[in-house]
């Protein structure tokens, strides 16, 4: 397993500095951030698009620098009920596959989107149980009439490209969890996965080692971010952990995103590890910063720092004690 990094948070330096520091720390990996959410400070998709010169560059800077590029990352909301974001998200994210393909990188992270709950609706809307009713009909619309037409679509031009699409399950998304990763996979083609971040899993309940077991049954992990999560119990056993406080306000939130080591120890991190490879994973972990508590580089170097003892730089070898 390669140890990788979403490079947003050194979106501030140029990607020259940017991949020199990386390869200094220890990381072999680099997830590049192409459009939406996640920006394209070292990335410009228009630019790069078609142009081999451009592309070439790319590739000698990072090879100079021992490290690949595990994936391109647009995301953003192809579902929204406004159609002028859907179609300026659904062409970053065609683009990036586009690009992926050029590139020679086999997959593309983003989101599932999130639709309104009904047509006419302007807001999208994140349906947390079936009762009332209207919210039952609100999630079958947003499925069969929005997303599965969609995703099949967007699906059949990642596979004419070879690029795999790995979806981040998050709330305030329609793909959230992974029985609802499984399901979007199942009704499009085997290109949709997921992009299995545990943080957002941590604070909904859902245990990591199982869910990586349940994806795993299906094939279904096309890339890992590493990115740890605490629940602060002083809240949750007050509000839940449905928590709409602002992140910069931290002693006050049931959870936060944390570096890696400082939500979860290193012996469930190696656990995590361990459970990707019995189920066949053996791509990069890219680390992805989003702890308000320190530093970007801090965190970046605290989380290479657990990682670097919790990965196999191995294959595993012939199981001779059991001959």
């Amino acid at each position: 397993m390669d140890i990788g990094v979403l490079t947003v948070p050194l979106g501030d330096e140029s990607i020259d500095d940017a991949v020199a520091y990386l390869a200094d720390i220890g990381v072999d990996a680099v997830e590049l951030g192409v459009g939406g959410w996640p920006g394209a400070d070292h990335v410009d998709r228009e630019a790069l698009l078609g142009d081999d010169e451009a592309q070439a560059a790319l590739r000698d800077l990072l090879d100079g620098h021992g490290l690949r590029i595990s994936a391109l990352a647009t995301h953003n909301n192809p579902l929204h009920p406004d159609e002028e974001r859907a179609a300026a998200a659904d062409r970053e994210l065609r683009e990036a596959v586009e690009l992926a393909d050029q590139l020679g990188v086999d997959t593309v992270t983003c989101f599932s989107g999130l639709p309104g709950g009904a047509p006419g609706d302007s807001t999208p809307n994140w349906i947390t149980a079936p009762w009332p009713t209207e919210h039952a009909e609100a999630l079958e619309y947003q499925w069969e009439r929005v997303a599965v037409p969609y995703w099949s679509d967007l699906a059949a031009h990642a596979d004419d490209h070879g690029v795999d699409v790995a979806i981040e399950m998050h709330p305030n998304m329609l793909v959230y969890e992974p029985t609802g990763m499984v399901a979007l996979r199942e009704a499009t083609n085997e290109r949709i996965g997921a992009n299995f971040d545990p943080s957002h899993l941590y604070w909904q309940g859902i245990d990591v080692p199982e869910a990586i077991r349940f994806l795993g049954e299906h094939d279904a992990i096309h890339h890992v971010h590493a990115k740890d999560t605490k629940v602060y119990e002083a809240e949750s056993r007050v509000k839940g952990v449905l928590d709409t406080t602002d992140y910069t306000e931290e002693a006050d939130r049931s959870w936060l995103f944390r570096s890696i080591g400082y939500g979860h120890g290193e012996a469930h991190w190696k656990d995590v590890v361990s459970t990707l490879r019995m189920v066949g994973y053996e791509g990069a972990l890219s680390i992805e910063h989003e702890d308000s508590l320190t530093s970007g580089r801090e965190g970046l170097e605290k989380a290479v720092d657990v990682l670097d003892r919790a990965v196999f730089e191995t294959r595993p070898g012939d199981a001779y004690w059991a001959e």
